[in-house]
């Protein structure tokens, strides 16, 4: 291990992955020169040549693939061995990794994030969105320590705590006549602004309304739920989003939402590995996001004024 240390590692691993030196500099707010002299000192130490020029981008060499199939690994026993010595010290210290969905990492954690980071600035927290799939991937594979995901989750290596519902509602214009509550077949009835396809709200969505069996097309398909509720309280369709959306303060034109008959939601739970240290801060992040999670079950969301919002 002489003449061998882990920024050397992690410099040519982030070397790899942007596929720039500059951008490994800027990444962990180093210098040009510092990078390029971690990735020489440790092809010395290995004496072979790691990354070459393709053009403009910095790739590996057939050397530097056979060392890149290690970096994970490598990174990962790191963090572990960490994990298991925190514990022991005193203070809350270490990193949380954290895996939800867009809307939750929008509407529902910022909150429970800021109260944690308020009592333990010492603790480390990196948040990744994606879908349901992915998250649960990922925390299986240890690239994240937990998730909060929308359920289901099928899998014997996780641990799953539902924490709390997400009822599903219409959203329209503030000056539209609307029932108290909306149906499949008053909905079609108006034109459909909707997030993108594939996303979970969108499936949802498009399974509650063929109840009414009659084709429909929405008239705009966004990738941006902020996009979805700006277009909505321009008085140009209507939209179905879930409530942990549906927040004051966010959108600049007014929007009123409705409950669904029948109803529309989705349940959201924690996941972790089984065999997961379950460290301070962990745990912190755990008790953080299940104590939130019973007070939204019993929010209440209902209209939005000219100084709220709505998203997935």
């Amino acid at each position: 291990m002489r003449g061998f240390s882990l920024d050397q590692l992690q410099a040519f691993a982030d070397v790899v992955e942007l596929g720039s030196f500059s951008a490994a500099a800027e990444r962990r707010n180093l210098s040009q020169p510092a990078i390029s002299q971690q990735i020489k000192l440790l092809e010395q130490r290995l004496g072979v040549r790691l990354i070459e020029r393709i053009g403009k981008r910095a790739m590996p060499t057939a050397a530097g693939q056979a060392l890149q199939a290690h970096v994970g690994p490598i990174d990962q026993s790191v963090r572990n061995a960490l994990d298991a010595v925190v514990p022991f010290g005193t203070g809350m210290r270490g990193r949380v990794r954290i895996g939800c969905g867009a809307t939750a990492c929008i509407y529902f954690l910022p909150a429970v994030l800021a109260d944690i980071q308020h009592r333990f600035p010492e603790l480390e927290i990196s948040v990744k969105t994606g879908n349901t799939a992915d998250m649960a991937r990922m925390v299986e594979d240890n690239d994240l320590d937990i998730g909060f995901v929308t359920l289901p989750v099928a899998s014997r290596a996780l641990d799953i705590t539902p924490v709390m519902k997400d009822p599903f509602v219409a959203i329209f214009s503030a000056d539209s006549d609307v029932s108290d509550v909306v149906t499949p077949q008053q909905l079609v009835g108006y034109p459909l602004v909707f997030f993108e396809q594939g996303s979970n709200t969108r499936v949802l969505a498009d399974t509650w309304l063929r109840i009414q069996g009659k084709a429909y097309r929405p008239v705009m398909e966004l990738g941006s739920v902020e996009a979805v509720k700006e277009l909505v309280g321009a008085g140009l369709g209507a939209s179905v989003l879930p409530s942990m959306a549906v927040i004051h303060g966010r959108t600049r034109l007014p929007v009123i939402s409705r409950p669904l008959s029948p109803s529309l939601g989705r349940d959201l739970a924690m996941i972790i590995r089984r065999d997961k240290t379950l460290t301070q801060g962990l745990r912190a992040v755990q008790n953080g996001i299940f104590a939130a999670g019973r007070i939204g079950d019993n929010g209440d969301n209902g209209d939005i004024n000219s100084d709220d919002a709505v998203t997935d």
